[in-house]
Parts: structure tokens; sequence; C-alpha cells
């Protein structure tokens, strides 16, 4: 991946349905098996609840466990009948097969008013998860190391307005930790220390602010040191897009289309039976009739062919 920048399109791998389910996708992780879970944030703009969903790929079968709250990530866990979901203000285990929620850890954002749990990335110790401004006017929504071991709660910071894409890598016995708070079109680094549950200095990695989109979701890249970042677009656009950069030098590896759906939320490198895929949600978050109407693959999940190693 040297030289000219990488241009490509993705094409629709599944459309939900149900239009609560293409509201406001995000979260895609590969469950192996040929199963992607994915998280219905909320199921329209004046929900309180979203879904918990296991896409069977070859299938087309969605499975759906309709939550009691908004959740804003969702991660398998050994039992695969049990997942860490951010649900609202709390991190829970829920269960497929009875859609039982139980909450893990104590509340988020305590004095904070119309703030919930929004994206989160998974490390061994367990969850570095931020949360958002529902009103997207403020930046006091909090970001958070939730300890599996004790199910201690440690906040990292409390000034982020939507805090998105998270990408980490292992540092001795700490952890890089690469967040996105979208309003800012930054991606921003620290060290994070899980016994201590604090954060080193924090430092500007991408510089984004030239871009027309805001950065939503983010996952590693195809290679060290990279990252794939998707871009949501509430501006009419032919195409959504998704982008690769190199972190070292920032430099702008690919940019993937996504055709007829501008708000992409969040990428997944997806271990498919053919080969490593990029995935992609995205949403119809906002849309009036006459923008749905423009916009009919808004809510879908794309997909590229396998890549080429």
């Amino acid at each position: 991946m040297t030289g000219a920048t990488e241009t490509s399109e993705l094409r629709v791998l599944y459309q939900p349905e149900n239009p609560e389910l293409s509201y406001l996708p995000e979260g895609p992780i590969d469950c192996g098996s040929g199963e992607i879970s994915w998280v219905a944030i909320q199921h329209g703009p004046e929900h309180t609840t979203g879904s918990l969903c296991v896409l069977d790929v070859a299938s087309q079968f969605n499975r759906q466990v309709t939550l009691p709250g908004r959740p804003g990530f969702a991660f398998p866990s050994d039992d695969p009948d049990v997942f860490l979901v951010g649900v609202d203000r709390h991190v829970c285990r829920v269960w497929l097969s009875s859609g039982r929620c139980e909450q893990v850890s104590v509340e988020v954002d305590v004095g904070v008013e119309n703030t919930i749990v929004n994206d989160g990335v998974e490390i061994d110790e367990g969850l570095v998860f931020g949360c958002k401004d529902l009103a997207f006017d403020e930046f006091k929504a909090g970001l958070y190391f939730w300890r599996s071991a004790d199910r201690k709660l440690f906040q990292l910071r409390d000034d982020q307005l939507c805090s998105n894409g998270k990408v980490v890598r292992r540092e001795g016995t700490g952890w890089w930790l690469w967040d996105i708070d979208s309003p800012t079109k930054t991606v921003v680094g620290y060290l994070l220390d899980p016994d201590s549950g604090t954060l080193g200095e924090r430092e500007t990695i991408l510089d984004l602010t030239h871009l027309p989109f805001f950065p939503d979701g983010m996952v590693a890249g195809r290679s060290p040191g990279s990252v794939i970042i998707a871009f949501y677009n509430p501006e009419s656009a032919e195409a959504g897009e998704v982008h690769e950069y190199d972190l070292a030098t920032g430099s702008q590896l690919a940019v993937w289309r996504v055709p007829g759906s501008p708000q992409v939320t969040c990428p997944l490198l997806w271990n498919s039976p053919e080969g490593t895929r990029l995935v992609v949600t995205t949403a119809a978050e906002n849309m009036s009739e006459e923008k749905r109407a423009e916009y009919p693959l808004a809510g879908a999940m794309f997909v590229s062919d396998p890549f080429v190693v």
C-alpha cells in the first residue's frame, strides 16, 4: 500500500427489513462462523431503546434482542450466549437466549445529565469506552475503563461530546489508545495504565479538520500502524466514505466509497469464509422522509471484495 491512494467501492451485504434497525446501526464485530454482531443504538428519533443483533451472513438471518435501553457497543464473551453490552449508562451482560440484561458496572457520568454510553473497544483487562451528549451541545461526556477482574470503573476523561472510534495496541504492561471525539475531527493518542486506571499525556495523531464530514467508528487497519475510519456525512452526497491512514505519517492509504449511504458509522475487518473483507454499518439517523427516499440504502451494511494478501 504505497504510492497513490487505493480507491474502491463497497456493495450491500445486508439491509434490515425493519426500519427500526436501519436508524442507527453501529459496532459490527466478527463472531466467527460467518456471523457478525452489531447494535441498533436506537429504534427511531423518539425511541429510548435499541437492540443487540447477530447476523448470519450466508442465510441473511438476523437475530434481534430488544434491550431495555440504548446500546453503544456489544462484545461476545467466552459463552456464545452472553455479550458484554454498554446500555444507556451501565456495562451489562446480555443473554441472547432470554434477553436478560444484568448490570455489571456502576453508573457512568454520575452528576451529568443527558449522556449515554457510546463506542468502545476490548482490552485484555476489560473495556475502554466513551459516552456522548445526546444534545450534541456540551463537552461533558466521559471516557472510561471498566476492569473486568474487579468490575471497577475508572473515569479517564470528562470532556467529550461524542466519543467514538477506538483502537488499542499493547505497550509493555499498558496500552496505546487511539481515540476519536467526532466533533473535534481528530484522532488523539494516550498511554493507558490498566493497573492505576489512568491516561498519559494526550497527543494529536491525525488532524482531519480539513474534511467536510465527521470521523465516527475506527478499527485497526490492514497493516501495522494503520487505522480504518468510517466517516459520517449528514449532508447530501452520492456516497459515504471510509479511509485508511498511516498513524506515523498521517498519509491516506485507501478510500472506500459507500454508494447511496453517506452516513457511515463503523468499520470491521471481517474474516469471511472467502478471506478478509471490510464491512461497514451505515445509518438513516435524522433523515426526513424525502431524504430517506433519496437514500433507500441508508442503514444497510456494506462489504468489500476479499483483500488480496
